[in-house]
C-alpha cells in the first residue's frame, strides 16, 4: 500500500479543505496553491496513486471518478464558459502527490500550450 498523503488525510477528514463538491465516489476541494481563479482538485475517495493504476481498476471505478470531475464542474458554475481538467502522472508531469487527482481549472480564459 502507498504512504498515506496529504489528500488521504483530507478525504478522511483529518486536515482541513475547502469542500466544493462531495458524492459517494469523490471529493472535490480548492488547491491551496490556485492556478486560476477557480482550482479545485477532485480525488476518488478508493485511492489510486495515479492516472497509471487506472489500467487496473473497474471501468465502473473510472466513469465515477470522470462523472465526479464533471459534476465538481457544473456545481463550480463552469459549463457555460468552459474549464481544463489536468491530471498529472509521475515526476515529469509534475504530480507532486502520489493520489490521483484532476485538477479542474476555469473562471478565465485559459491559454494553451499549458507548461
Amino acid at each position: 500500500m502507498a504512504a498515506q498523503t496529504v489528500f488521504d488525510r483530507i478525504v478522511k477528514r483529518e486536515l482541513p479543505a475547502r469542500i466544493v463538491y462531495e458524492d459517494s465516489h469523490v471529493l472535490a476541494f480548492h488547491d491551496i496553491q490556485p492556478q486560476a481563479p477557480i482550482h479545485v482538485l477532485v480525488v476518488p475517495k478508493l485511492k489510486a496513486t495515479s492516472v497509471d493504476e487506472l489500467a487496473d481498476r473497474d471501468p465502473e471505478e473510472v466513469g465515477w471518478f470522470l462523472r465526479g470531475v464533471a459534476a465538481t464542474a457544473r456545481s463550480l458554475g463552469l459549463t457555460e464558459n468552459g474549464y481544463r481538467v489536468v491530471l498529472n502522472n509521475g515526476r515529469d508531469a509534475r504530480q507532486s502527490v502520489a493520489y490521483l487527482h484532476a485538477h479542474v481549472l476555469g473562471g478565465r480564459p485559459l491559454g494553451w500550450p499549458p507548461g
